[in-house]
C-alpha cells in the first residue's frame, strides 16, 4: 500500500480542529525554548569531546520511542524522504550542534543560528514558491542582530572548527525545515510518527560513525540526565510540535521563533553562571526579542479545518 501525501497544513477537516495562529505560533515556540539550553547542558552536563555521542543519544533512543507511539513506518517514496529529512533535521544538524557547543563559549554558538531565517527565506521562495515579504525580513536581519549584541560580548572567543559547524548546521536545518514543508505529510499519518523516522534515520545514522570515530564515552548519572533531557524533551516533545506547528505557519514567520533559543542560551548563562547583561546585551535582547514578536504580526486569525 502506498501512503498518500497531504501537505501538513491540509490535514482531513475532521482531524483538525480550528485554531488560532497565535496559538500555534506560542506552541512551536516551546521548541526552540527548550534548544536553548543545548550549550549548557552540553558544557555543564555531557562529558566532553564526544558531540557524535550526543547526537547519537539524543536521536536514536527518543526515535524509536516515537516510532512505538506512532506505530507506523514509512513506505513507497516516504523511505527516501524520511532518510534525507532525518539526516538534515538530525543526523547532520546534531552533531554539527554539539560540535559548535563545544568550540564556541559563551553562547556564541547560538548567535550562528540567528541567521537561519534569513536563509530559510530565501530557500522557501526558492523551493516552495513563498513570497518574500520584505518587512518580515528586514525583522530577521533586526533579530540576528540583537542576537549578535546579547551573546557576542568582548571576551567571545572565535574558533573556526566551531563556526564551521554551527553554520554548517544552521544550513542543514534550514534546508530540512523548508523540504519538511515541501513534502508535507503522508495521509494518516501521525506527527509523531513522522518526529519517529526522523529521529531513527538520523540516529542510525550516527550510530556507526560514532563508534568508529569516537567510541564511547564513560557516563555518569549527571551526563545520563542530560542526555534524557535533550533527547526526550528537547528531541521527541520539542520536534514534535516543532513539526505540526510547520504545517500551519508560513515557514519563515516559523524561523523567526529560532531568536528564542540563543536568548534562552544567554538568559541561562545568567541565571545559572553569574553572568551579567551590560547595557548593549539589554539592547540586543530588546531588538531580538521585538523583532521576533514583530515578525509574526499579519495574519493571526482563527485555523480553520480546509475541506
Amino acid at each position: 500500500m502506498t501512503l498518500q501525501t497531504a501537505p501538513l497544513g491540509t490535514q482531513p477537516a475532521a482531524r483538525r480542529r480550528a485554531l488560532p495562529l497565535a496559538a500555534v505560533t506560542a506552541l512551536a515556540a516551546f521548541a526552540p525554548l527548550v534548544w536553548g539550553t543545548t550549550y549548557v547542558v552540553t558544557t555543564d552536563f555531557l562529558p566532553a569531546g564526544h558531540p557524535l555521542f550526543a547526537g547519537l543519544a539524543r536521536a536514536l533512543p527518543a526515535g524509536l520511542v516515537a516510532l512505538a507511539l506512532g506505530g507506523t513506518l514509512p513506505r513507497g517514496t516516504w523511505l527516501f524522504r524520511s532518510v534525507v529529512l532525518g539526516l538534515l533535521n538530525i543526523g547532520f544538524f546534531f552533531p554539527l550542534l554539539f560540535i559548535s557547543a563545544e568550540h564556541l563559549p559563551g553562547g556564541v554558538a547560538a548567535t550562528l543560528g540567528a541567521a537561519q531565517p534569513l536563509l530559510v527565506a530565501f530557500l522557501a521562495a526558492a523551493v516552495l514558491g513563498e513570497r518574500i515579504v520584505l518587512w518580515r525580513l528586514a525583522w530577521a536581519v533586526v533579530g540576528a542582530v540583537g542576537v549578535g549584541f546579547v551573546v557576542l560580548g568582548r571576551s567571545a572567543g572565535m574558533d573556526l572548527i566551531g563556526v564551521l559547524a554551527g553554520l554548517g548546521g544552521t544550513a542543514s536545518m534550514g534546508l530540512g525545515v523548508v523540504l519538511t514543508k515541501k513534502w508535507g505529510r503522508p495521509e494518516g499519518v501521525r506527527p509523531i510518527s513522522m518526529v519517529g523516522w526522523q529521529l531513527t534515520a538520523g540516529g542510525l545514522f550516527l550510530l556507526p560513525v560514532t563508534l568508529l570515530a569516537e567510541g564511547l564515552p564513560a557516563v555518569d548519572a549527571r551526563a545520563v540526565g542530560g542526555y534524557l533531557w535533550l533527547g526526550l524533551v528537547g528531541g521527541l516533545l520539542a520536534y514534535a510540535l516543532w513539526f505540526w506547528a510547520i504545517g500551519r505557519l508560513p515557514v519563515t514567520r516559523a524561523s523567526l521563533l529560532g531568536f528564542l533559543s540563543p536568548l534562552m542560551a544567554a538568559t541561562l548563562g545568567v541565571l545559572l553562571k553569574g553572568e551579567t547583561f551590560g547595557p548593549l546585551q539589554t539592547l540586543g535582547m530588546v531588538l531580538a526579542f521585538g523583532a521576533m514578536l514583530l515578525g509574526q504580526l499579519g495574519g493571526f486569525r482563527v485555523l480553520r479545518p480546509q475541506r
